[in-house]
């Protein structure tokens, strides 16, 4: 009986073991994003970065335009006459709306000075917190979770699905393929209970970008 007993109990703690090793780390995870991606060879070649933008909200449409060069960033967005821009030159920046203009937020300026063209690049496994497996519609993710933010890989492609954090939910419906590496064509965001739908379109990589673009 007592064999018995302890055959159950090994086989048990072995089931355990099992299910525990089939969860991949965090930096697993991550890393086989950056390869479905296309590789970390071809995302580090990624030097300057142009897309155009379409945004739904509201039932109004926005059109825009997103440039990045090293650590430079510019987005503009225009609708009915009114353009909303927002630049980074590398050390600071700026958001201007209906002629009101601020300085981009101290936290924002400390995460845009080590941001990477490629946002996968900037995936720093030893920020995570947990790692699960979950569902999602009958679909299985890995969920990433750090101090401010989940993220959920599709099992099956390795691909980002799905972001939530303080600011709002984002979920990727679509990408497509640029040279070899796979970027987000449309995605919806949960802001604020608004519900925004973006389209990226016409992008190109390692085209000239003059830093005039970045002036502040």
């Amino acid at each position: 009986m007592k064999r018995i007993i302890l055959t159950f109990a090994l086989s048990v703690m072995m089931v355990v073991t099992m299910s525990a090793q089939a969860l991949p780390t965090a930096k697993q995870i991550i890393d086989n994003y950056v390869t479905v991606l296309g590789g970390k060879q071809k995302l580090e070649a990624v030097k300057t970065l142009s897309m155009k933008n379409t945004i739904s909200v509201m039932g109004m449409e926005m059109e825009g335009k997103t440039l990045k060069k090293d650590n430079k960033f510019k987005s503009t967005q225009s609708m009915m006459g009114q353009e909303m821009v927002q630049v980074f030159d590398g050390e600071k920046g700026y958001a201007s709306q209906m002629g009101q203009k601020m300085d981009l937020p101290a936290d924002q300026i400390s995460k845009l000075k080590t941001a990477k063209i490629m946002d996968a690049l900037g995936l720093d496994p030893a920020k995570i917190k947990t790692v699960e497996k979950t569902q999602i519609d009958g679909k299985d993710y890995y969920l990433l979770s750090s101090d401010d933010s989940k993220s959920y890989f599709d099992v099956k492609t390795g691909l980002l699905f799905k972001t939530e954090n303080d600011k709002g939910n984002m979920t990727i419906n679509k990408y497509t393929d640029v040279d070899g590496i796979k970027f987000v064509e449309e995605m919806s965001v949960d802001a604020a209970g608004q519900q925004i739908s973006v389209k990226n379109s016409d992008i190109k990589i390692n085209q000239p970008i003059s830093d005039d673009e970045f002036k502040l």
